[in-house]
Formats: structure tokens, sequence, C-alpha cells
């Protein structure tokens, strides 16, 4: 098995690997790289199931157990046990005088004291029976103890016979059942030695898929190198997008805003332009409209002023009414003019005309042009990396490389070859033994049916006692008189009793020894063995080398402080993960130099670190742009005066409602007497109601000059807020682009390291993974350690599954049968002299008495009396 052990061992280190991997020299978070795929691990299949279901005979097998449990109810030994082991026994037989020894001893025997009070009473059993027996004969051969033949007549002696019967019947039906245990057991036993080759062959099957299946795991593990190799050459590849997009990507936060601003700008210069000339066209349509109304109304106002001056206004003559009316009429006419006069804003043809040479030039084109410019940074990252990226791919190619000569260096097929001769030789020689384990099985299954056949012996003797002794019985006969089959049956049961004690002193014996070997493998090895106090008691340090505190990792790495024990390996084995884990492989077989994070990218690290991008050819915005932004902020908005614009803008078409001064002036002109002056002014009445549905209800409600009105409102408060502190805003615009090309042009380089650095760190990402997915396929995939803990399994199901589970059942059941021939013998020989035919018998008075031993032979029965 060590054999086996240091063979695996050899196995492993085919694959360049460490189990300690030391983080990067430069301590930094790594960003989460893009999750590989590497796929599974091609696996064998281990067609070994170490699992025993004993099937209806577990039964028993737990009925044994829990005797045993109740016969040694004590803990397992196991600070007595590693006394013993360190002492190796030795000290205890040679020196067995000293208190400590004496100790270690009282400490076995009281552990063992249910297994000793059991042995010495089989063992007294064994020795007082055949002695009791011999006695038994000797009286009996006197005529003492049951041998006279003669039995006295009862009144209950037929319950007598009926009671002694039934327990006899009873106590050999327990010892049947007793017998039917061990010979079950012992079938049992015969036919799971014909599934230790079955078991040896599929375990043997599992090492060869053990040793055919680790290289190609291997080559597996190497294999999948060229995924991670495969995503760092296409992130190399792909290097514009993913460094230049990320470094355009942060530059855009800065950069945007900017060129926003410009774009803002240009679209306000656009709307400036449109709002000029909706100044300019608004104007002129309302200059036409006001100027001709304005010049009605005066010639209406004279006219009215002309017809005032008649005499009916003026002469003391006239009436007092008429001339009050005159006077308030003369008085109103100052209000008949127009409201907004439109006539005396200045235009704004200048700024118009500048704004025109300013829009010429296209800014929107302009600032795009920086826009495409800013967007180049990830073909301008391509260019200026293609050297770089190069020799970093035939990086990764040497070191792909590199991976894969390094499986050549140790001389795997060599290994293999030695290991699988080594399990085919040792298979050979198992093979071997099989005919002579057939041989010892058989024999011992003929020894186990010949001491089954000494209780079947005795068995059949008390059954067919009974039988004959029931069948032959005549209650209207005398003790002699009994007919034959009631003196056979009787004669049966008496042998039996003989055959009782010839054999019982050797079933007990048997019993006794094979109880003891039994129940303390039971309860030394495998329960123990199942409840894992048999491991701590192998994993004890310093036991089986006083200098090595663990035996393993002593033995194989002379490091005996490494934690590594029997059943943390067989657990290990046990979850089927890889006996590189299992057997802490690592610590020998440290492969670091080649798996290495730091190794294996330092060399990738320094050259992409050697990564120069230099973005001084982005041009954000060009002279011409900004002189455009200069010139805007000079065409002249702030000498528009906006106040005069507001202010006749909000004036109503007349400064009075010219139709509600008509209705005054028409009813004033009621008031006079008819006559020349009452006519003219209700002629100046139709006048004015004519220039107000033809002029003023126009200007009014008509969408030409509504439309007019309304975008000169709003094209001057527009100007008027684009006015407001237009040159700091076009300063304020060209100092930010201005810092945002100095970003580019000047400060970039710590930005365009810190992207560098990230890349970098995505690419050495994939390598870790690659690296941690090794380890956990070591771990827990590649030579998945299960054949050996199936090993031990195995050996534990034939040992105490198929050995001890059957022994102790047959003991079992043999002993009850022997311990049951007691009271056997004890019914048989009672119930035999209601069976047997007596010599003499009871004779009562009031019978008539015959000389029965001088007419009739002894051993026939006296003539039946009419009165019997």
């Amino acid at each position: 098995m060590l054999e086996i052990g240091t063979l695996l061992l050899l196995l492993l280190p085919v694959f360049p690997v460490s189990g300690e991997l030391q983080q990067e020299t430069e301590q930094r978070r790594l960003p989460p790289p893009g999750k590989l795929d590497f796929g599974y691990v091609p696996a064998g299949v281990y067609e070994t199931l170490a699992h025993y279901e004993p099937g209806p005979i577990g039964i028993l097998f737990h009925l044994v157990q829990t005797f045993l449990r109740a016969v040694q109810p004590n803990a397992f030994p196991h600070d007595l046990i590693v006394k013993l082991a360190k002492d190796k026994f030795g000290a205890i037989q040679t020196e067995y005088q000293k208190p400590e020894n004496i100790v270690l001893t009282l400490q076995a025997i009281y552990y063992e004291i249910g297994f000793l009070v059991c042995a010495a009473v089989g063992l007294l059993f064994a020795i007082l029976m055949p002695l009791v027996g011999l006695f038994f004969c000797m009286c009996r051969c006197c005529d003492n103890c049951g041998g006279e033949m003669h039995q006295r007549q009862r009144k209950n002696a037929d319950c007598r016979r009926g009671l002694l019967g039934t327990l006899l019947f009873s106590t050999s039906l327990v010892i049947t059942i007793g017998v039917l245990c061990s010979y079950a057991s012992n079938q049992n036993l015969s036919s799971q030695v014909k599934n230790i080759r079955r078991l040896v062959n599929s375990n043997m099957r599992d090492l060869h898929t053990f040793a055919n299946d680790t290289p190609m795991q291997i080559d597996y593990l190497i294999s999948q190198y060229a995924t991670a190799k495969n995503k760092v050459i296409y992130d190399l590849n792909n290097i514009g997008p993913l460094l230049g997009g990320r470094i355009h990507q942060e530059l855009h936060k800065e950069v945007h805003p900017a060129l926003d601003q410009v774009l803002n700008m240009a679209g306000a210069m656009r709307e400036t332009r449109e709002a000029l000339e909706n100044v300019s066209v608004s104007l002129v349509v309302l200059q036409e409209g006001t100027g001709k109304l304005s010049s009605d109304l005066s010639r209406v106002r004279s006219s009215i002023n002309r017809t005032l001056s008649h005499p009916d206004c003026h002469d003391e003559e006239s009436d007092a009414t008429t001339v009050q009316l005159c006077s308030s009429i003369r008085q109103s006419l100052p209000q008949l003019q127009i409201g907004a006069n439109f006539t005396r804003l200045p235009n704004v043809n200048s700024q118009l005309e500048r704004i025109n040479e300013v829009v010429k030039t296209d800014l929107s084109a302009v600032v795009q042009r920086g826009f495409s410019s800013l967007n180049d940074t990830p073909h301008m990252v391509i260019e200026q990396t293609r050297s770089v990226v190069d020799s970093v791919q035939s990086l990764v190619d040497g070191i792909g490389n590199n991976i894969s000569s390094f499986s050549k260096v140790f001389p795997v097929q060599s290994f293999l070859s030695n290991y699988t001769i080594f399990i085919s030789h040792a298979h050979a020689k198992i093979e071997d033994y099989y005919p002579e384990i057939d041989k010892i099985d058989f024999y011992r299954w003929i020894g186990c049916i010949a001491l089954c056949c000494m209780v079947v012996l005795v068995l059949a003797f008390n059954y067919l006692g009974l039988l004959c002794g029931t069948l032959g019985y005549d209650k209207h006969a005398s003790p002699t008189t009994r007919g034959c089959i009631s003196n056979t049956g009787g004669t049966m049961l008496m042998a039996g009793v003989g055959f009782s004690f010839i054999f019982s002193w050797v079933l007990m014996g048997v019993v006794t020894i094979l109880f003891l070997a039994g129940g303390n493998m039971e309860k030394l090895v495998c329960e123990p063995f199942h409840n894992k106090e048999l491991f701590k008691v192998v994993d004890t340090p310093y036991l089986i080398n006083p200098e090595w505190k663990n035996f393993i990792p002593g033995y194989l790495y002379n490091d005996s402080e490494l934690e590594l024990t029997v059943e943390s390996l067989y657990s290990t084995c046990k979850q089927n993960r890889g006996i590189y884990s299992a057997m802490h492989l690592d610590k020998i077989f440290n492969m670091s130099s080649y798996l290495n994070t730091t190794v294996f990218t330092k060399d990738v690290v320094d050259k992409l670190e050697r990564v120069k991008i230099d973005l001084r050819g982005i041009i954000l915005l060009e002279a011409e742009g900004k002189q455009n932004l200069r010139d805007f902020s000079e065409v002249g908005l702030s000498e528009i005066n906006y106040a005069d614009y507001l202010e006749e803008v909000n004036k109503g078409v007349t400064e009075v409602d010219l139709l509600s001064f008509t209705r005054e002036l028409e009813s004033q002109a009621d008031l006079m007497p008819r006559g020349p002056l009452q006519t003219a002014l209700k002629n100046h009445v139709g006048t004015l109601q004519q220039i107000h549905r033809q002029q003023v209800l126009p200007m009014e409600q008509t969408m030409k000059y509504v439309r007019a009105r309304s975008a000169l409102n709003q094209s001057i408060r527009f100007l008027e807020r684009t006015a407001s502190d237009l040159s700091n805003k076009v300063i304020a615009v060209l100092d930010a682009v201005e810092a945002a090309q100095y970003l580019i042009s000047q400060n970039v380089t710590l930005l365009i390291n810190q992207e560098t650095r990230k890349y970098t760190a995505t690419i050495i990402g994939y390598f870790h993974q690659y690296i941690e997915w090794v380890k956990a396929s070591l771990a827990m995939e590649v030579a998945p350690c299960k054949p050996f803990s199936n090993i031990l399994d195995t050996a534990e199901i034939m040992s105490c599954s198929f050995l001890v589970d059957s022994m102790n059942v047959f003991w079992m059941g043999l002993g009850c049968s022997t311990l049951f021939l007691l009271p056997s013998v004890i019914f048989a020989v009672k119930l035999a002299k209601y069976y047997r035919r007596m010599d003499t018998e009871d004779v009562y008075d009031d019978i008539p008495t015959y000389d029965t031993m001088n007419r009739f032979p002894r051993a026939s029965a006296p003539p039946r009396h009419i009165d019997w």
C-alpha cells in the first residue's frame, strides 16, 4: 500500500502548479475581468460502490451488535491503546510489576470485563457439562438419577407429561432458531466470499482508471491555457476599443461639456439671427400700419377742430349746453391719436448684417470636427501601441510553449508504466490466493456445518422422540405395558441427552473462542472505524515514530508538522477530491515558478507599462471657431434699446378706445340743437367709425399684425436675454474649451497611465483565472482519489461486514442453541420417563395381583385387567 501511495505521489508533478500563489508586487485591487469558461475536466467513472447492504440478515447483525454493546458498554479505549502501542507491549510483558503497567493491565481488564465474564461462563459451561454428563451417566448406571426403570403412578401424570413435552418442544424451537441463524450466517459468509473477487477486480479497474485518466486530465489542464491565451490575444487585438475606448470615455466626461457649450453658443447664434430678422420684418409691418392710421387720425382731429370753431360754440348768444359740449369735445381731441408709435424705433439692420457675417462660419461643423478628433482616440491608441501588442503576443505564445514543454521534463509514461505494472502484479498475486481462499472457505463451511449438524443431531432426537412419544403414547397403558413406538420416543430423547453431553462442551468452546475474537473485532476495529475513533488512534502524534508528530508527512515529506493525517486523507478521498489536495503535494511539488502570477506576467506587465500614448493631435476647437465666438460677442446686441421696443409693444393701437370715443362724440352731438354743427359732428362720427372698422380692427385682429407684434415682443425679449453678459459668456466658453484642450495636451498622462494599469490588470486577470481554475481542478477534479478510500472501505466491508458480522451471528446462534441444550437435557430426561417402557410400576391393593415376573417376560406387559 505504501508503494502504491509512493507511485501516486510521483504522478502529480507532471503539471507545473503551486498551491500557494504569491500576490503581485504592486498591491492593488484588480478589477474583475471577463469570466472565462474552461469547461469541465474529463473524468473517468469509478465503478466500485463501497457500500454493503446485508439484506434481511442485517436484522441479525444489528441484534448481535446490540448484544455486544450491552456486554461491552465502555467507550473506545483510545488512551489505553495509544499507551500500549507506544510501549509496543514489550514493557508490560517484561516489567509487568511496575505500577503504571499494573494500571494499564487493570484498565484493559476493566474494558474487557464484559467479555471476560461471558468467556468465563462459557469455559465453565464447557468444563462442567462433560463432567456433569459423566457423573450423570454413572449415576444412572447405578439406577439413580432417574436410571431406575420404575415410574410412580400419579394423578397429574398426564399434566406433567404435557408440560414437559411443551417445554421441550419450545426449547427445541429456540435451539432450532439458533442453529438456523448460524446456518444462515455460514451461508451468507460463503456467498459473500464469492463477491470478494468482484470487489477486488472492481477496485483494481478503478486504480487502472485512475492511472489512465490522470495524464488525460493533466493534458486537458495544459490545453486550457489556450482559452486564457486566446482571450488575452483578443484583448490585445482590440486594444483600441478597450484601452482607447476607456480613455475616450474618461476624456468625454471632461471634454463633452465644453464642446456642448460651444454647440449651445452656435445655436444661440442662429437664434439671434432669426430674432433680429423677426425684429426687422415685424418693425416694417407695424410701422406701415401705424403710419397710415396716425395720418388719418390727425386729419380727423384737425377737421373736428375746424368744426368746433363754429359760431355756435363761441357766441354769447349760443346755447350754454352747446358751448359746454363743444368745450368737452375739444378737450378730448388730444386723445385721438395712435398708441404705439413704431416709427420712432430704430432698425436693427447693422446688427443683422454683422450676425449674418458671423453665421457664415459653420461653428457646428467646427465642433463636430473636434468631436471626431476626440472619437479617433481608439485608432490613435492602436497605431501607437502596435509594436507593444506584437511583443506581448509573442511573449504569451512563449508562455504557452513553456507550459506545454514543461510536462515533458517529467517521465510521465515511465511512472505510469511502473504504476500500472505494480497494480497488475498486485492483482495477479491476489488472483493466486483465490483458490486458497476458496479452499479455506470450503473447510470453514464444512466445519461450521459440522457444528450445526451436532446441534441438528440433538434436535433430530428431540423432535423424533417427541413425535414417537406423542404418537405412540397410550393413556390406558401402564408404564410397564407401553408400546414400542412410545418406548422408542423415550429412547431417542435419552439419545439426544447423551449427544448433548458429548457435543455441548465442543460447541461452547468454539462459541467462546469465536465470541472473544468476533466481539473484540467488532468493538475494537469495526465500530471504531465507522465512528472514526480508529483514525484518531492511528493519527496520534508521535505514535509510530517518536520524532514524527504526523507519520504520513514525516515519512513522505520529512515534515511531520504538516497537517496530513490518515483521517483527513481518507475523508478527502471519500469526497472524491483530487489526490493533489488530499496528499498536500504542493508541499514538495511547488511549481509557482511557472504558474505564479508575478513570474508569468512580469514581462507582460513590463511591456504594457511601456505603452506611450500621445493625444496632442486632438484639436477640440480650431482657431476659426474661437474667432467666430469672439465675433458673435461683438455683434452689437447691447446697442439695441430694448426698453423702447418693449414700451411700444406693450401699448395699444390707439391711445383711446376709438369705438368708445365715437359713441361719446355721437351722444354729445345728439344733445346739440339741430343745425350745421350737429350735422358736421355726425359726419365726423361716421369717419371715425370707418377708420375703426377699416384700420383699427384689422391691426387688432388680423394675424399679420398680431404675429408681427408677438414676434417683435418675443424677439426683443430673447435678444435682451442673449445680450445680457454675452461677452463674459463667450469668454467662459472659450476658457472651458481651453481647459479641456489643456487636459488632453498636458494632463492626460495620468489618465492614460491609470487606464493602462486597469487594462494590464484585466490581461493579468485572465492568467489569474487560469491559475485559480488549475488550483481548483487539481484540488477537486484531477486524479480523484476515491479508489484509495474505496480500497479501505472494501477492506472494511470484507473484514467487518462479510467476516466479523457473519462470525458474530454464527456464534450468537450457536451459543444460544448450546445454552438451551441444558434445559433440553433436563426436560428430555424427565419426559423420557413418560415414554419409555418401565420394568416395574406401582401396584394398588384393590386390583388383583398377578405374578407378572414369573408368568410374563420382563419386556412384555401384563394382561389387561377388566377393571383397569
